[in-house]
């Protein structure tokens, strides 16, 4: 079992930045790809940003379009914990932002993780 604990959100003015971090404990371990999705009062959860494993040779990070250039999916796997840092943030970034962990299939699919944290509030306003 992996536990994940999202912080840093909270209340921002448009073109504001804030730097979420996902901690994760139990198994863990740096062969997980970790996650960001956000889910908005009254809409579906979708997924935000991706970070593959330490050991993968490949593309390592995947974007929304919707904030593809103004965040960054970072991890430090000496502390277990995965960052995502949002800046010129927008109204529409308000939602509860979700880490997940252990992808079984697509990065970008919800229904694949096979962890979560329990969510961070975004409040960006205008």
């Amino acid at each position: 079992q992996v536990q994940l604990v999202e912080s840093g959100g909270g209340l921002v003015q448009t073109g504001g930045s804030l730097r979420l971090s996902c901690a994760a404990s139990g198994r863990t371990s740096t062969k997980y790809a970790m996650g960001w999705f956000r889910q908005a009062p009254g809409k579906e959860r979708e997924f935000v940003a991706f970070v593959t494993t330490i050991n993968y040779s490949g593309r390592s990070t995947y974007y929304a379009d919707s904030v593809k250039g103004r965040f960054t999916i970072s991890r430090d796997n000496a502390e277990n914990t995965v960052y995502l840092q949002m800046n010129s943030l927008k109204p529409e970034d308000t939602a509860v932002y979700y880490c997940a962990a252990d992808p079984k299939g697509s990065y970008y699919s919800a229904d694949d993780y096979n962890y979560w944290g329990q969510g961070t509030q975004v409040t960006v306003s205008s």
